[in-house]
């Protein structure tokens, strides 16, 4: 039973520890891979959504698309792109709408006119080529929210934070736990030393005991030998 406890505490500290360390790699591949038109992960550009304007028939806010570099001359109505607005109101950020129709601007530049389908609002400037960054492949619903709270101070403590205190304090405990354990141990020795010393202390103290005994019997039996070689002649002298 200890045992099987053992395994199941290190296995959900491993668990916590892969966690953790997971949600520090994702934190650090999102900030430097995703919504950056100069990096790709897998040849897949990774943006997240921050709008509802293409919901009404494909992704919704918090989505985390996957878009591939392709021609734009092999794109088609219908088509969902990610570019780069020319749009008075949103100059230079990333978009991603449907393709209406194929067409050319001004100047004759092959271009899209695009939309959201949400509103079914027209952009407002033609995407020409040279600011079609790619092709919509998939999506994966709410992983953009889940990477956006985790780059967040709340995200940190929860996901971050949290599981290695936890570790830290489970580490904690079993250090402490194994130094009790050890000073234990410790004591223990010293007890079964300091009782081993005071049984050769009375082993020794009996043996002495017993050597004074035999002294004295030795003496007492030299002593009368001693008497008995004394009085020998005396006896001697009367009997003559």
């Amino acid at each position: 039973m200890k045992k099987a406890l053992n395994i199941i505490k290190n296995t959900l500290v491993w668990l916590m520890v892969l966690l953790a360390v997971s949600m520090m790699v994702f934190t650090v591949i999102s900030v430097t891979t995703f919504n950056r038109n100069d990096r790709d992960l897998f040849g897949f550009k990774m943006y997240i959504v921050n709008s509802d304007s293409i919901a009404a028939t494909d992704f919704n806010a918090g989505s985390l698309i996957l878009v591939k570099e392709v021609d734009p001359s092999t794109l088609k109505e219908g088509d969902i792109i990610s570019f780069m607005s020319q749009n008075t109101d949103s100059f230079g950020e990333t978009i991603t709408h449907k393709i209406r129709k194929i067409t050319v601007d001004a100047e004759g530049n092959p271009g899209f006119i695009t939309y959201g389908t949400t509103t079914g609002v027209d952009d407002e400037t033609v995407v020409t080529y040279p600011y079609v960054i790619g092709q919509y492949q998939n999506h994966i619903p709410g992983l953009g929210s889940f990477f956006n709270f985790l780059k967040t101070t709340p995200g940190y403590f929860v996901f971050i934070f949290t599981a290695f205190m936890l570790i830290i304090i489970y580490e904690g405990v079993k250090f402490f736990n194994l130094f009790r354990r050890y000073k234990k141990e410790q004591m223990e020795e010293m007890q079964a030393e300091k009782d081993r010393i005071e049984a050769e202390k009375a082993a020794n103290a009996k043996m002495l005991a017993e050597l004074r005994a035999l002294k004295a019997q030795l003496e007492s039996r030299q002593a009368a030998a001693t008497s008995a070689e004394t009085s020998r002649p005396e006896r001697d002298q009367m009997y003559r």
